[in-house]
C-alpha cells in the first residue's frame, strides 16, 4: 500500500503541475504579496519559476494546486506527502533539494589550535596558555563539543533523507560549493550565515541558518531554536511547504576614482591588527592587475547587513563627501558612516542609533521645564517612549531601502551633517582619508582612500533567498 500511495503521490504531483500554474495569480491574490513570492528552486536545483502557496492554509493550498477540498480534508496528494510520500516537492510550494552545503563555523577552541598550530604546543601546553589570558580551556572545550553534536544531528538527518551533503569550514568554502549545492545551510551563528550568504550569487538558492550553540550565539538570521535539536521537522516542514520564502535584499557596490583596489581582503580568515589590514591591502594592490581601474567597478560581494567605511584606526576621525539620493555633496567628519539593509537594522545600525532610558528621561525632564510637557513623567511614559523611538529603527527585511547613520559627526563653521540618519535608495561617498577602508558585514574589507568614490545602494536582483519557519 505505501508503495501504491507513493506512485500515486508522483503522479498526482506531476499532473498538478499545469494547474498550479494556471492558477498561480489567484494563489498571489490569496496569499497575499509576503507569502505569493516571485520563485523557488525545485528537486535537483531545477531553477523552476513557481510561486509559493505556502502563506495559503492546507485547504487553500491543496485548492489552488488543483486537488480540491478531499486532499485538505486528509485524502490525497498533501496528506500524503505529510506521510513522506518522495519525489517533486509539491507545488504549493514545498522544496525538497537533493544536493545541500553545510557551513560550518570554527570554534573558539578550534581557532585557538589553529592559531598555536605551528608553535607545537601540545593540548596540556594550550590549556595553561588559555589561563594566562583568563581563558576557560574547559568552557571552550565544552562549547565545541556542543557545536560539534549539533553538527552532526544536521548531517545525519540530511543523509537520513538521502541527501547527498558536503560539510566545508570556512576556508573550503567557495564558489565552486554554491553551484554544486541546491540549497546552503549555515551551521553556527549569525556570523556563519554572513559567510555563507557572502558566496551566494543566484536569487533562487536558499541560504538557511541553524544555530549550534542558542545558549552562547543569539541568531537572529537563523531558525528558531527549537529546530537546532529536531531538525528533522524542520526538513518535513520544508517537504510539505509549511513555510515561506523570505527574501532579504542585499547593497551592492560600486567603487571608482583614482588608485582603487576592487580585491578584497578576508577579515575572518586573516584576524589582522590594524597595521597588518593596512599591509594586506597595499599587498593586494601590487598582485591584482586592475589596481588602475577608474570607471565604476561593481565589488564582488553584497552586503546582507550593513556597509561600514571609516579609517582603520578608530580614534582618527574619517573625512570624506556624501550625497544622499543624489542630492548635494556634503563634507563630513565623523567616526565613520554606516549603511544597513532590513536585516542590519537589528544589528549594528540599532546599536548606533538607539536611545536609552536615561537620555529619554533627561530630555523629558528638560521639556518639561520649558513647559512643553504638561502631562507627568513616570517611569511607564519614559519606557514607552524610548522602545517606540529604538523600535522606529527597525524595517522588514524585505524593503528594498538602506538606512544610513553618521557615527558621531562633527559640526563646525567648516563641516556639517545635515541629516545624521535617515532612510535612502542611493548613498554616494567621496573618500578623503588616508588610510580607510570600505567593510562589509563585517568579514570582507576594500581599501577606500583619497580619491576613491563608493556608490551603494540596493538591487532586488541581490535578494537573498532565506526560510521563515513559525516557533
Amino acid at each position: 500500500m505505501s508503495f501504491v500511495r507513493s506512485f500515486l503521490c508522483g503522479r498526482f504531483c506531476l499532473a498538478s503541475r499545469a494547474a498550479a500554474r494556471r492558477s498561480l495569480l489567484l494563489c498571489q491574490r490569496a496569499a497575499g504579496a509576503s507569502a505569493a513570492l516571485p520563485g523557488l528552486p525545485l528537486l535537483g536545483g531545477a531553477r523552476r519559476r513557481l510561486l509559493t502557496l505556502s502563506g495559503l492554509s492546507p485547504a487553500a493550498r491543496c485548492a489552488a494546486a488543483g486537488w480540491g477540498a478531499a486532499a485538505a480534508a486528509g485524502a490525497g496528494p498533501c496528506a500524503t506527502r505529510r506521510r513522506g510520500c518522495g519525489g517533486l516537492g509539491t507545488a504549493g510550494g514545498g522544496f525538497r533539494p537533493s544536493r545541500v552545503a553545510v557551513v560550518v563555523k570554527t570554534t573558539r577552541y578550534e581557532f585557538e589550535q589553529q592559531r598555536y598550530r605551528y608553535a607545537g604546543l601540545s593540548e596540556e601546553d594550550l590549556k595553561q596558555l588559555l589561563a594566562l589570558k583568563g581563558s576557560n580551556y574547559a568552557g571552550l572545550l565544552e562549547r565545541h563539543r556542543i557545536h560539534t553534536k549539533n553538527v552532526e544531528h544536521i548531517v545525519d538527518s540530511l543523509r537520513n533523507e538521502k541527501i547527498e551533503v558536503r560539510l566545508v569550514k570556512r576556508r573550503e568554502y567557495n564558489e565552486d560549493t554554491v553551484r554544486w549545492a541546491d540549497a546552503v545551510i549555515s551551521a553556527g551563528g549569525d556570523g556563519t550565515m554572513l559567510l555563507a550568504a557572502s558566496k551566494v550569487f543566484d536569487k533562487f538558492k536558499p541560504v538557511i541558518g541553524v544555530n549550534t550553540d542558542p545558549e552562547r550565539s543569539e541568531g537572529h538570521l537563523c531558525l528558531p531554536v527549537r529546530y537546532t535539536h529536531s531538525f528533522p521537522e524542520a526538513l518535513q516542514k520544508l517537504y510539505c511547504g509549511e513555510f515561506r520564502w523570505q527574501w532579504r535584499q542585499r547593497i551592492r557596490l560600486y567603487l571608482e576614482g583614482t588608485g582603487i583596489n576592487p580585491t578584497p581582503v578576508d577579515l575572518h580568515e586573516q584576524q589582522l591588527s590594524q597595521e597588518q589590514h593596512s599591509r594586506a591591502h597595499i599587498n593586494e594592490r601590487f598582485q591584482d592587475q586592475r589596481s588602475d581601474i577608474s570607471g565604476p567597478h561593481l565589488l564582488p560581494v553584497r552586503a546582507l547587513n550593513e556597509v561600514f567605511i571609516g579609517e582603520s584606526l578608530s580614534s582618527r576621525a574619517s573625512y570624506y563627501e556624501i550625497s544622499v539620493d543624489d542630492g548635494p555633496w556634503e563634507k563630513q567628519k565623523s567616526s565613520g558612516l554606516n549603511v544597513c539593509t532590513g536585516t542590519g537594522s537589528k544589528a549594528w545600525s540599532y546599536n548606533i542609533n538607539k536611545v536609552a532610558h536615561q537620555a529619554v528621561e533627561e530630555i523629558l525632564n528638560i521639556a518639561k521645564k520649558h513647559g512643553s510637557v504638561n502631562m507627568p513623567l513616570n517611569t511607564e511614559l519614559v519606557q514607552k517612549v524610548t522602545s517606540d523611538y529604538n523600535e522606529s529603527l527597525l524595517y522588514s527585511p524585505e524593503e528594498p531601502k538602506m538606512f544610513f547613520s553618521i557615527r558621531e559627526p562633527i559640526v563646525n563653521r567648516v563641516f556639517s551633517s545635515s541629516r545624521q540618519r535617515g532612510f535612502s535608495s542611493k548613498v554616494c561617498v567621496r573618500s578623503r582619508c588616508w588610510d580607510a577602508c570600505m567593510v562589509v558585514d563585517g568579514g570582507t574589507s576594500f581599501e577606500f582612500n583619497d580619491g576613491a568614490i563608493a556608490s551603494i545602494a540596493i538591487d532586488t536582483e541581490d535578494a537573498l533567498c532565506t526560510v521563515l519557519l513559525e516557533e
